[in-house]
């Protein structure tokens, strides 16, 4: 298995519609996760699959803080930091290494 590399990612079901804020030790599966509809919850039911926004960190403390600072940001702050790295909405599924 590999080891584990906290990140923080956001999700979203169209270009500024949905957003998901979630922290995880395997970017690649839990987005695999989310794009199959697993888990059931808020992905699930409001269609969140794409991937538009991440960002990896060393430790886990340091990915969590920066999750709930992130769940706290207005809604306008989320779309500036997507918009900031990722103009076009892009689904960052591709760029995710194994």
């Amino acid at each position: 298995m590999a080891p584990k590399q906290p990140a923080v990612y956001i999700m979203a079901n169209r270009e500024r519609g949905t957003l998901y804020v979630g922290v995880t030790g395997n970017l690649k599966f839990r987005v695999w996760q989310h794009r199959e509809g697993l888990g059931g919850g808020f992905t699930k039911r409001y269609g969140v699959k794409q991937l538009v926004w991440f960002e990896r960190h060393l430790d886990f403390p340091s990915a969590i803080a920066r999750e709930k600072q992130l769940k706290k940001w207005t809604r306008a702050w989320k779309l500036e930091l997507i918009e900031t790295a990722n103009p076009t909405w892009r689904d960052l599924w591709d760029n995710l290494q194994d």
